[in-house]
């Protein structure tokens, strides 16, 4: 997993935050793994954008997350911008670790 953080934008305190993160859930990013993943980033403030095979959607719309069509063992891009973007990631790795709380 290879993380990285971007340098705040002059005039604010927002950063920027990229990791990428392998989907462990058999399914991949099927409907109940992406409402998951909608109602963990509609917590926070941060623009939070999920990229996919060179494709990029918001990590709060369920139609652009099943746009991508990300399988089991995926690697995914999380890029979050925003003051609360340090949470948003912890959260959002938390739920694609424990596998959007599907059994192994």
């Amino acid at each position: 997993m290879k993380e990285s953080e971007d340098s705040p934008k002059p005039g604010g305190d927002s950063k920027k935050i990229r990791k990428i993160l392998t989907l462990k859930n058999q399914l991949g990013l099927h409907a109940r793994a992406a409402a998951a993943l909608v109602n963990t980033a509609n917590r926070f403030k941060s623009d939070i954008q999920i990229q996919y095979n060179e494709e990029t959607a918001n990590c709060k719309s369920i139609m652009g997350i099943l746009m991508l069509s990300a399988p089991f063992g995926a690697e995914i891009e999380i890029i979050i911008e925003g003051d609360d973007a340090a949470q948003a990631l912890r959260d959002i790795e938390n739920l694609i670790d424990n596998r959007f709380g599907e059994p192994e």
